[in-house]
């Protein structure tokens, strides 16, 4: 029994001296991660396989890439990430204007559709994104655009992805043809930054986007609605001069 006891002590006094070398090995390890020239100003403390991240970054998105591969580091079981993202204090609404248009220019081509239709808030610095994407990839890379984008200082990510449908997918082309082929409205295909979002869910359309007046804002929700299988037509266009359109007689 005594020899039983004096090994559980004994092993219990090593204890702390093996975690403090796996802490070392993994410290090491961790400033290997972290080695890149973005991570400059993050320091990072390891106890008990706890990681503690802080300094401070230029982009949200230097932070969100320090703190995966802190995950992905062998030996590390949680991270606390207290890194700052430092930077140029920009005004809500002007930060809100940029983001929104580098999420519309900067991802066509590459990333938003006519099926998009992601919005951006801006508060504190703190950009929340919500709204509609086609696909993850659309949605992950409208976060990508706002996460390298300076004077952000934190992402709410509630961007609903549209579920997967053949017959949606349908929908979506068969609506963009019906809308984009009416006169009054191929306009909007010029810009393709600017065009008329549709977005569709078990075949209930929603459209979205700027349009110049009320008459093409009914235009399009009526070419919508001449689509088959279509089940609502939820038409959310804004007209850019509504305040100086004269009322129809």
């Amino acid at each position: 029994m005594k020899k039983v006891l004096i090994f559980i002590v004994a092993a219990a006094l090593a204890l702390p001296a093996v975690f403090a070398q796996n802490d070392s090995e993994t410290q090491a390890a961790l400033q290997k991660a972290l080695s890149g020239s973005r991570f400059k100003g993050i320091q990072a403390s390891v106890q008990g396989g706890v990681v503690t991240l802080t300094g401070t970054v230029d982009v949200v998105a230097a932070k969100l890439n320090a703190d995966q591969k802190a995950h992905h580091v062998k030996g590390i079981t949680a991270v606390r990430n207290d890194i700052q993202v430092a930077g140029a204090e920009i005004p809500d609404q002007q930060l809100q204007g940029k983001l929104q248009k580098a999420i519309i220019y900067d991802m066509v081509g590459y990333g938003t559709t006519p099926f998009d239709a992601i919005t951006v808030q801006v508060q504190n610095g703190v950009a929340t994104l919500g709204g509609h994407a086609y696909g993850p990839v659309d949605a992950s890379d409208a976060v990508a655009v706002v996460a390298n984008t300076k004077g952000v200082k934190d992402i709410v990510d509630d961007i609903q992805v549209d579920p997967v449908s053949f017959n949606d997918d349908r929908i979506r082309r068969a609506v963009f043809r019906a809308v984009y082929s009416f006169p009054m409205l191929n306009q909007y295909l010029i810009d393709p930054a600017k065009p008329i979002r549709i977005q569709v869910e078990n075949g209930h359309v929603t459209l979205y986007g700027t349009v110049d007046s009320q008459a093409q804002k009914n235009a399009a929700g009526i070419q919508a609605n001449t689509v088959p299988g279509v089940f609502s037509v939820t038409n959310d266009l804004v007209v850019a001069n509504a305040a100086s359109e004269k009322p129809s007689k």
